[in-house]
């Protein structure tokens, strides 16, 4: 059951993200494509739910959770939200950061193997320095600034910052119960994905 929820989520987040690599083939806005990126990131680290869940937790199943859900959800979520304040230098430092990540995410070695059905802790798992560091700082910024972007412009588009406000709470708030299980955690991807979407079609 568990799976079938985190599967659920995945496929929510990868089909939202499609809907807006659509919209940016039509209009060519880079911050749609950020936001893609991001959700489908967002849906990837669900898929890896799934695959835990679904056949126990190893280091592969591991690393694309940490990478797409922890190191690049937020900061992708975060640079598409100053790519619309006309930042166009946000694309660059994007594919950049997520070069990054994804070679800290390979490289990194564990400290101890991966294994179980219960969802991985990073800190069990990764050294602080460098990839624990790096994600922190990158979570904090692209949270700001989502948030800020948010906040500054929510008098000229009030319903579509507010999503999205909404949409950042759900997803840090599955963050945090990710303790909790794979459902729980799940039920807030699938309700973070789709506030969030629902800000960025307004918002745009």
């Amino acid at each position: 059951m568990e799976a079938l929820l985190a599967f659920g989520a995945a496929l929510l987040a990868l089909r939202l993200a499609s809907a807006l690599v659509r919209r940016w083939h039509v209009r060519r806005a880079p911050e749609l494509a950020l936001w893609a990126a991001s959700l489908g990131a967002y849906g990837l680290g669900a898929a890896a739910l799934a695959w835990g869940a679904a056949a126990d937790w190893n280091e592969a199943s591991f690393r694309l959770y940490y990478v797409a859900g922890g190191m690049l959800t937020a900061p992708l979520l975060g640079l598409g939200s100053l790519a619309l304040t006309g930042r166009r230098f946000a694309v660059p430092l994007a594919l950049l950061y997520t070069g990054l990540a994804i070679g800290l995410g390979v490289a990194e070695p564990l400290t101890q193997a991966v294994s179980g059905d219960t969802i991985p802790e990073a800190q069990e798992h990764f050294d602080l320095v460098p990839i624990r560091v790096v994600t922190i700082a990158a979570n904090v910024i692209g949270t700001l600034l989502a948030v800020g972007v948010a906040l500054a412009s929510i008098r000229r588009r009030p319903i579509g910052n507010a999503l999205i406000l909404a949409g950042v709470v759900a997803a840090a708030t599955g963050s945090a119960v990710a303790g909790l299980g794979v459902a729980q955690t799940s039920l807030f991807i699938a309700i973070g994905v789709v506030l969030l979407y629902l800000g960025f079609v307004r918002r745009t």
